[in-house]
């Protein structure tokens, strides 16, 4: 049988992830958290694309972070390296908490980006206009990409939407002050680039 590019052999662990970092030894083991934060994110991906006809199961994932709380699935996966399996799952779920959290500051910025990123903004997809409660549809859209789609086209549009967010915080009407909008678009424009790699990996089947 043919395996979907970008999958290894799915094996799922008994790994819950409120067991996810355990202590040892007073502390946490540095070996153990990366393994589990990669087991927990093939666990996830795994799980949604193998029930891709159940609509209720892809909800559920999509909302992990208001099911286990930010804290949780930052434990979980924000150490680990922007171009892996859970280091583009955490950027993912961030993003689309962004626009929960933020929908008025996302929308202003995204606003002004995307009269200069037109390509971007037609690969992200958004609907028009793109209202707050659209960009949130969009980033929503794009999780769900993730476990019922193309993993790989899903990134490129969370990679998308970022370099459009990226030049909206370089307008002059943009929340904030000068310095500390440049550092933030620099990092979305990270967030855009390693978006990016990630897809090309997970097309050769190399994302993990």
């Amino acid at each position: 049988m043919s395996r979907e590019p970008g999958r290894r052999p799915f094996h799922r662990p008994t790994l819950r992830p409120s067991e996810v970092l355990e202590d040892v030894a007073g502390g946490v083991d540095p070996l153990e958290a990366a393994e589990a934060a990669h087991r927990t994110a093939e666990l996830v991906v795994g799980r949604g694309r193998d029930g891709r006809g159940d609509p209720q199961l892809t909800a559920r994932l999509v909302s992990l972070v208001e099911e286990l709380g930010l804290a949780t699935v930052a434990e979980m996966w924000a150490d680990r390296p922007a171009r892996t399996l859970p280091g583009a799952l955490w950027r993912l779920y961030l993003l689309h908490e962004w626009v929960r959290r933020s929908p008025g500051e996302v929308g202003r910025q995204f606003t002004a980006g995307a009269a200069h990123t037109e390509v971007y903004r037609a690969i992200a997809g958004v609907a028009e206009p793109p209202t707050p409660s659209a960009l949130g549809r969009l980033t929503e859209e794009i999780l769900t990409g993730v476990f019922t789609g193309d993993l790989a086209v899903a990134l490129e549009r969370a990679s998308a939407f970022c370099h459009v967010m990226a030049v909206g915080l370089a307008d002059p009407a943009a929340e904030g002050q000068g310095d500390d909008r440049g550092r933030r678009a620099a990092r979305l424009r990270d967030t855009a680039d390693d978006l990016t790699a990630c897809a090309r990996l997970w097309r050769k089947g190399d994302l993990h």
